[in-house]
């Protein structure tokens, strides 16, 4: 049995059900699992390995719930810089059509560094493109790399312009391959054990994208393996138009017919959603990845979180594909998410006045989004807080530096309303994969090398 101890942390977030915040905080951890919690001078005081985190404050692992690792190979592509989502997807599809298994290796490592760096231990990513023979197989072999648990989405795409849909015919698959292949990859990978290292995600791409069929036998065959789903939803205001016009329905009550409602499901982006479809998700139990930047960045628009949460939605934080948002900063996007949620209650409440102006997200509000909020979107009962029993997933920012000069009386707040930095050390179930703000397992500068080779090669074409 191995043992760890965290010591003299200046505060310890644990996001547990009393939300503690423990000043002169400590954690016991044995083979991977939190087995006790405390002040420093209420636990044991030897372990197999002590870490003094004297001047860090240190918190839940953040939980990354929708990301599309490949599109860190065409970030700021001169002319998908300026396009709403579907002219930005019609740029860049062209492009991605030349990928291969390698590319897929590459990209998967770099977005994950980058998550891994700003504090993320679970990440969700949404692949739903195989060119060339490329395969999930191969995202999931250099995930395991890195070292943070992984949920892999095997998304899919069938629906191509000649019938009417978005993507061009290149890039989409059969529908009986599609499913042939996702059975295949829950059978062979999916793991729904605590502290489970990989699960499956069955995650046709779009309404825009997949036919109803696909949807429906999708849904059917995550249910009969235990399974989640995951799909983008009501983005943009062109995608309600296509659903109205294709299929006579606003995306959330297609949704609704072709059985995509539920406690297994969630919805990434959620932007444009009427009281009565969040009322939908808290009943059905459906929930929502957030993406703040990508929404920004393609002028899509600002999702009514806070009325979600209001509502008893399940919410996680996404930072969505590099392409759309040109990083992969988790603390990042838990900054903007209250930043943004905070610039949407200033223009409902303009004309208001002070006593009946909507309430602003706090930044607490924001970092339980991107850690207990993702553990629920994801469905996983052992991520999302520092308590006994759970996964030791946790992170720790040394505070004594110049972003927090000034910031000190609240740590906690001061993490996200400060510029987020790069983390000191992330941990997944007691093992490093950033140490003293460096990866563990991954030659960052070899990375670098070998993805700009790789994105120069793609963007011109060869």
């Amino acid at each position: 049995m191995t043992t760890i101890l965290i010591r003299n942390c200046a505060v310890l977030v644990t996001m547990d059900e009393q939300r503690r915040e423990i000043k002169n905080g400590a954690l016991f951890i044995r083979n991977g699992f939190i087995e006790q919690v405390g002040e420093t001078n209420q636990l044991p005081n030897q372990a197999d390995e002590i870490l003094d985190l004297t001047d860090h404050i240190v918190f839940p692992g953040l939980i990354n719930t929708h990301h599309h690792f490949y599109q860190t190979l065409t970030r700021v592509v001169p002319k998908a810089q300026n396009a709403n989502l579907f002219q930005w997807l019609k740029t860049l599809y062209p492009i991605w059509a030349r990928m291969t298994a390698e590319d897929v290796r590459v990209s998967t490592q770099t977005a994950l560094s980058e998550l891994a760096l700003s504090g993320c231990t679970t990440a969700s990513d949404h692949l739903y493109l195989f060119p060339n023979g490329s395969r999930l197989d191969d995202e999931i072999e250099a995930a395991a790399e890195v070292g943070l648990r992984f949920h892999a989405s095997r998304g899919s795409m069938s629906l191509g312009e000649s019938k009417g849909g978005l993507p061009p015919d290149s890039v989409v698959e059969e529908e009986s391959f599609i499913l042939r292949d996702s059975q295949r990859l829950i059978e062979q990978y999916h793991d729904p054990k605590p502290a489970s290292m990989l699960q499956i995600v069955l995650a046709p791409c779009s309404p825009f994208s997949v036919s109803g069929d696909l949807m429906r036998q999708s849904a059917a065959l995550a249910r009969q393996y235990g399974v989640r789903l995951h799909t983008h939803l009501a983005e943009t205001q062109d995608e309600e138009q296509f659903c109205l016009q294709k299929f006579g329905y606003r995306p959330v009550e297609y949704m609704e017919k072709v059985d995509w409602l539920g406690e297994d499901v969630w919805f990434a982006h959620s932007v444009h959603v009427n009281d009565a479809e969040i009322e939908t998700y808290r009943n059905t139990g459906s929930g929502v990845a957030h993406c703040p930047t990508s929404n920004m960045r393609l002028a899509s628009g600002i999702a009514p979180i806070l009325k979600m949460l209001a509502r008893g939605v399940k919410v996680g934080l996404g930072v969505d594909g590099s392409a759309s948002n040109d990083g992969s900063n988790l603390l990042e996007e838990a900054r903007q998410a209250m930043l943004v949620a905070r610039l949407k209650a200033g223009l409902e409440g303009a004309s208001l006045s002070h006593a009946d102006a909507p309430p602003l997200m706090t930044a607490r509000q924001a970092l339980e989004i991107a850690t207990r909020g993702g553990a629920a979107v994801l469905g996983r009962q052992d991520i999302g807080s520092l308590e006994v029993g759970k996964c030791a997933d946790f992170v720790a920012i040394n505070l004594n530096r110049l972003d927090y000069a000034g910031a000190l009386h609240d740590p906690v707040a001061a993490v996200l309303f400060c510029a987020p930095v790069r983390v000191d050390y992330t941990v997944v179930g007691g093992r490093f994969v950033v140490k003293q703000g460096k990866l563990a397992n991954i030659d960052e500068g070899a990375l670098v090398q070998r993805h700009n080779q790789a994105a120069r090669r793609l963007l011109n074409g060869a």
